[in-house]
């Protein structure tokens, strides 16, 4: 059940919330559908780096006041690479342009999330991906949603018939986390029936929450990478933890989500 909190003077329900974080993140993603078409090109990493800003900062004019107005003592975290624990209190994680490069290469593979963090729990989360229309949402104890239908994942019991994806971490990623991730899709070629490997890692975990995809796995991976997925897979009846099977947090340097008739065996092929 949501929890209900009071804001400003009014008692706002995290249901509440969660609509109104909802319209925010539809109305971010049609500002970037207006941006989106041919490729953007850029010969150097500061004109990549302009090109991406410009897309983030599109979104971010619409939502940080709308998701301001809603929790106006809510933290804000500004660095959508950032990872680790938060400090105390409610925190929005939001990515503005998640697949960022995606949509400056006209492909369409990205989307808008915006998480809101409670005492380093997400609470709610809502994921509009544009180009289909379609949105994720999930409440802690709410179950998770496409479009107001309910999500569950895969029924999947056999590892060797699942369908599996994996994602960079972050760019300049360490030599040795990037060897990691290679080694682990050399071992689920060799243990599941498919194993895709793209960016970014929401729209892998949005998958695994619709049953579409049996297992994600990523090293490292900063919180807004991996925090929406999290409570979708979660609240969609996947189960989350480290590569080595143990209790996820922020902290963690690994990330699995798995339907639960596939997880263990996840943890075996990939504890390297």
């Amino acid at each position: 059940m949501s929890e209900t909190l009071q804001a400003a003077g009014v008692t706002v329900s995290d249901t509440d919330l969660l609509g109104q974080t909802v319209i925010a993140v539809r109305e971010a993603g049609s500002a970037l559908v207006e941006r989106f078409g041919d490729v953007v090109s850029y010969r150097t990493r500061e004109e990549l780096m302009s090109a991406l800003a410009g897309n983030d900062n599109t979104t971010l004019d619409i939502l940080r006041p709308a998701l301001t107005r809603l929790r106006p003592d809510a933290g804000w975290v500004e660095d959508e690479l950032d990872g680790g624990a938060l400090p105390s209190g409610e925190w929005w994680v939001v990515d503005p342009a998640e697949g960022n490069v995606n949509h400056l290469h006209a492909l369409p593979e990205w989307a808008v999330t915006a998480t809101l963090v409670r005492e380093n729990r997400p609470v709610l989360t809502a994921v509009h991906v544009p180009l289909t229309g379609e949105t994720y949402t999930a409440l802690a104890g709410g179950g998770a949603h496409l479009d107001g239908r309910p999500l569950r994942v895969s029924p999947t019991t056999d590892l060797g018939l699942g369908l599996v994806a994996t994602s960079q971490a972050r760019p300049d990623e360490d030599e040795k986390v990037v060897r990691r991730v290679g080694s682990s899709i050399t071992a689920m070629l060799f243990d599941a029936l498919v194993v895709r490997t793209a960016v970014p890692a929401t729209l892998h975990l949005l998958n695994v929450a619709a049953g579409r995809i049996d297992a994600f796995w990523q090293f490292a991976g900063a919180r807004a990478d991996l925090l929406p997925g999290a409570l979708l897979v979660t609240e969609a009846g996947g189960r989350i933890s480290d590569t080595e099977g143990r209790p996820w947090t922020p902290q963690s340097d690994s990330f699995l989500a798995a339907a639960p008739g596939v997880h263990a065996q996840a943890v075996n092929t990939l504890s390297l």
